[in-house]
């Protein structure tokens, strides 16, 4: 199985009132192409620490994160701005867009490049993600449901390989989170990776891979739900 990204004992940990508190401790975790992986586990687990760790967006205290083979150790503070920018898309429980804007201004202004073409880039993302009658609502005239989803299409803008998702799902009924489901299950088709932060049952059952952690240490995995003609995927 080929690997897009890769935790190796990655640990983290912090100070409170003079003593340490573990978060991490030597997690090793793989994300492929083709997949969609679910990290689980109880509250304060360390699930979201990880995802900043493996999102490059807090380096940890010793490991490493590999991400398309390349040991992100040590890069600059700019470079792993852009990798951000164009190897990962992040989706949050929160949606994050901004109030102002409308939907197409929020997914085109995470565009890395010529404005004309993020705007056609979001205007096609939209319409992708079903929402090509709702370009010019702001994010208070969409629904819970479509807010994430203008949030998925502003994770794609820049075609990264790799989508990160922390409890995407958290503020959506059913039915709005099996669109969503679906439209990961679409993106691992194509080929991309994706991770996806859970404490929901029904997510981590949609996955091809489930990784759990508990007490910041990696449990035992379960294997992911079974697929016919899923072209060999690995499982752990």
């Amino acid at each position: 199985m080929n690997t897009l990204l890769a935790a190796h004992a990655v640990s983290t940990s912090y100070t409170l009132r003079g003593r340490r508190v573990d978060v991490l401790t030597d997690v090793d975790l793989a994300v492929a192409p083709d997949c969609v992986t679910a990290l689980v586990g109880h509250s304060g687990s360390g699930k979201s620490t990880l995802l900043h760790v493996l999102g490059l967006l807090t380096a940890p205290d010793s490991g490493r994160v590999e991400l398309e083979g390349r040991d992100t150790t040590g890069l600059s503070d700019d470079a792993l701005a852009d990798l951000r920018r164009r190897r990962i898309g992040f989706v949050f429980q929160s949606f994050n867009l901004l109030p102002q804007h409308t939907a197409l201004t929020n997914v085109a202004l995470a565009y890395a490049g010529r404005r004309r073409a993020g705007e056609a880039r979001a205007r096609a993302l939209l319409e992708r993600v079903g929402l090509g009658d709702r370009c010019e609502h702001r994010p208070g005239e969409l629904s819970g449901g479509e807010q994430q989803r203008v949030a998925l299409a502003r994770a794609l803008v820049n075609e990264p390989p790799l989508l990160l998702a922390d409890e995407p799902t958290g503020n959506l009924d059913a039915g709005s989170e099996a669109v969503l489901l679906e439209l990961f299950r679409e993106l691992a088709d194509e080929g991309h990776g994706v991770l996806v932060v859970t404490h929901d049952q029904a997510v981590a059952d949609a996955a091809d891979v489930v990784h759990r952690l508990d007490g910041g240490r990696p449990a035992v995995a379960d294997r992911g739900r079974s697929r016919a003609g899923s072209r060999g995927r690995g499982r752990s």
